[in-house]
């Protein structure tokens, strides 16, 4: 997620189903329209407070986040009172009425939240963020990748990439490394979407000469 820095005109961005759990870098989104970002990591409401400067943001899609708590109302509220040009939360239209009653139930926000400490670039493991690493969770992060890597493959002409090949990617790494090469591989997906024909054709020649390489140090190590 961190890439979104260096996309200020970017108007949707989707990360459902990412162990994303900062919302830091979304702040210099000016040009946000829609965010999606369902199933994620995210632990504290009060990372809404990097959206709060977002003056196009109309859409996003926030549950099954354990921000979302076990008050689906409080919940709401809050999201609108912090968030009152929201159209659309959670794919539920926001009416008049909510932003009323959120000025009365919600709570709001005013400081970004505290973050944990950090060691070797991976956050120290605690029992929220064990829990993100489900079966259910994991295999979604694995099906989203695998289609939208093939996708962009297709787009350059080259062969998709089987699903045993790239298990590679996902559960049997560790959290952190597979959490960096997600990350890597997302970003380079986001950033592909951007480019026109001409682009694309660069990327290709260059992913043609990586594989290259790749495959005579292969040869050279067997």
């Amino acid at each position: 997620i961190s890439i979104c820095r260096d996309l200020p005109n970017v108007e949707v961005i989707t990360f459902s189903v990412n162990g994303i759990s900062d919302l830091e870098p979304l702040n210099q989104c000016q040009n946000l329209s829609e965010l999606y970002l369902r199933k994620n990591n995210i632990a504290s409401l009060n990372e809404l407070f990097y959206l709060k400067n977002l003056p196009r943001l109309r859409v996003l899609w926030l549950s099954e986040n354990p921000c979302c708590g076990s008050d689906p109302h409080r919940y709401r509220m809050t999201v609108l009172r912090n968030l009152p040009s929201l159209q659309k939360l959670d794919n539920q239209a926001v009416t008049e009425e909510e932003l009323s009653q959120a000025l009365v139930d919600g709570e709001e926000i005013t400081a970004p939240p505290a973050r944990r400490s950090m060691e070797n670039g991976c956050p120290e493991s605690t029992e929220s963020s064990a829990a993100e690493s489900t079966t259910e969770t994991e295999s979604e992060l694995l099906n989203f990748s695998l289609e939208e890597t093939n996708k962009i493959r297709e787009q350059l002409g080259m062969k998709p990439v089987p699903r045993d090949k790239f298990s590679s990617f996902s559960p049997r790494e560790t959290d952190c490394s597979r959490k960096k090469r997600n990350n890597v591989l997302n970003a380079i997906l986001l950033l592909m979407k951007e480019l026109d024909a001409e682009g694309l054709e660069v990327v290709q020649q260059t992913v043609g000469r990586r594989l290259q390489a790749f495959r005579k140090k292969e040869l050279q190590e067997e």
